[in-house]
């Protein structure tokens, strides 16, 4: 009983973190910060899908077949975890450390020229045609 309390205690906060790095992507006006909310928000998406892929039936045993018998093969369905979410989340992680040096590169680019983070006062600069 215990373990399902704590799943849900980690989903609901999961589910809190998510909805505060939207709110930090979509309302916050520097750049920074917003790089720093689509890093807390990949993160919270990582572990939600391996959470997905996470079995609460104990004892829970890693993907390998141990033995090719129909015992075996019955066990290993009913108590193995998946794979997949796994693999998914290990290239979403290399994928989205590419990004961020990305982003973070275009900010320190847009610094330079407007001297500024603040979407709003670049917004005004482009605006002006002062670079």
């Amino acid at each position: 009983m215990i373990e399902m309390f704590l799943w849900a205690l980690v989903l609901v906060s999961l589910m809190a973190t998510l909805v505060i790095s939207i709110y930090g992507i979509v309302i916050r006006p520097s750049l920074i910060k917003k790089l720093i909310a689509l890093t807390i928000l990949t993160d919270s998406a990582n572990l939600l899908a391996i959470m997905i892929g996470y079995r609460l039936i104990y004892p829970v045993i890693p993907p390998v077949l141990p033995q090719r018998t129909q015992e075996g093969l019955s066990k290993f369905i009913a108590s193995s975890v998946d794979p997949l979410p796994q693999a998914l989340v290990i290239t979403a992680v290399v994928i989205g450390m590419a990004v961020n040096v990305l982003i973070a590169f275009a900010i320190i680019q847009i610094y330079r020229i407007c001297g500024t983070t603040d979407v709003r006062k670049i917004a005004e600069v482009m605006k002006d045609g002062k670079t």
